[in-house]
């Protein structure tokens, strides 16, 4: 099925096609390293900020708030401007967010600056991945939205595990320098590479509201709302696990986190392939992968070499689930593609918030650092039925 999203009237070479969805792909790089390089380096932040653990994962979950929040608002009231401006203004909001984390000099004002930080990610990740698909053609949808996405997961390769080591080394701070300066790379980037496309005729705020009418989208946001929690539960406190549970030196906690970096690369370029196949085939293979994954993770997490082999598993089944939850919301909102595609950040971000905030609580609890995985695995299973009655309304009413 397709979705009317005004494609440009010739689609770009080779090259060109290549140069824009790399500049799109730079924004995610930023937001990727400003988003998990937190989760490496929690142990900073809670010294340096004389702050408890718990306290440390609300920093991830104001983060995730800013995403619920600013998504929709952003796709909606930028409805009427040219995607490539929207994109611009976005990743320039980004920038000086997070040059504000650098300078907050309290946890307060920290929570504040992060949750502010959080606002354009969703919307960002929306109108990019709309932009992507509308250049190229509509059975490469799943292609092109993985690669930009792919900014997202190599960040985790890349951006992360070098800002882990930088604040690790020279203090936990300069991770904010890094995300605004990648953030103004990207859009000079954006500003030259990206092609211009003009404003639909009947682009609206009521228009992209309308999304909300529909029940599918809010299926599929469910969908990515439970079943993505343990992804999150587990990356959040993975410094945590990885020294206690596995006994591994915190130097090498960059290499776990850019192994998972990893998995997340290969997860993400697979499932943008097979989304292209079938997008339900995808949720319904990908999410008991996920409960399945979790539950060996909690095992092997108690050796070194396996708790390594995990942390790859554990990032590369995750991260099959999102181009196709993306292409789902593309297809359940025809006429509202920026806002159905920002909300599906707003989803991925509940879980964030959700898996830190349930991984944190079993933590408190004393339940140990390999409980956020369990957990997880039931969240999956949850997302899991989601997708069937998803699945069976859709038999019923065919998405139009």
């Amino acid at each position: 099925m397709t979705t009317t999203m005004s494609p440009p009237t010739s689609r770009p070479t080779r090259r060109h096609l290549g140069l824009a969805i790399l500049s799109l792909a730079m924004g995610g790089f930023a937001i990727g390293t400003t988003e998990f390089a937190m989760m490496g380096l929690l142990k900073e932040v809670e010294d340096g900020l004389r702050i408890s653990t718990p306290e440390a994962g609300n920093l991830i979950s104001a983060y995730a708030l800013g995403v619920v929040i600013g998504a929709p608002v952003f796709a909606a009231f930028g409805a009427k401007l040219p995607r490539k401006h929207l994109a611009l203004g976005l990743m320039l909001f980004l920038s000086i967010a997070n040059l504000t984390s650098f300078i907050a000099p309290d946890y307060g004002l920290m929570l504040l600056s992060r949750f502010a930080s959080g606002l354009p990610h969703g919307a960002y990740f929306g109108v990019a991945a709309v932009i992507a698909a509308s250049l190229v053609a509509p059975t490469k949808r799943g292609w092109a939205i993985s690669m930009v996405m792919a900014g997202l997961t190599v960040s985790n390769v890349i951006g992360v595990p070098l800002a882990t080591w930088v604040g690790q080394t020279f203090g936990w701070r300069l991770l904010f320098v890094i995300v605004g300066a990648i953030g103004l790379v990207t859009v000079s980037m954006v500003w030259k590479f990206v092609p211009f496309e003009p404003v639909h005729p009947e682009a609206s705020i009521r228009r992209e509201l309308g999304a909300l009418k529909r029940l599918q989208v809010w299926l599929a946001l469910l969908i990515g709302i439970i079943g993505f929690g343990g992804f999150f539960a587990v990356y959040t406190y993975i410094a945590h696990t990885m020294t206690s549970v596995a006994g591994i030196p915190e130097s090498l906690i960059p290499a776990v986190v850019a192994l998972y970096g990893v998995g997340m690369v290969v997860g993400n370029i697979i499932g943008g392939r097979i989304a292209d196949r079938s997008v339900m085939g995808t949720i319904y293979l990908v999410m008991p992968g996920i409960a399945v994954a979790l539950v060996v993770y909690a095992i092997a997490a108690h050796w070194a070499w396996s708790a390594f082999l995990m942390a790859f598993v554990v990032g590369g089944i995750g991260s099959m689930l999102t181009p196709a939850l993306q292409t789902r919301l593309l297809d359940a909102a025809p006429g509202a593609a920026s806002l159905a595609s920002s909300l599906n950040h707003s989803a991925l971000n509940i879980a964030n918030a959700l898996g830190a905030f349930l991984g944190g609580t079993v933590i408190a609890w004393g339940w140990g650092y390999v409980a956020p995985a369990l957990v997880g695995a039931v969240l999956a299973v949850l997302g899991l039925g989601v997708a069937v009655v998803s699945g069976l309304v859709e038999r019923r009413r065919p998405l139009a």
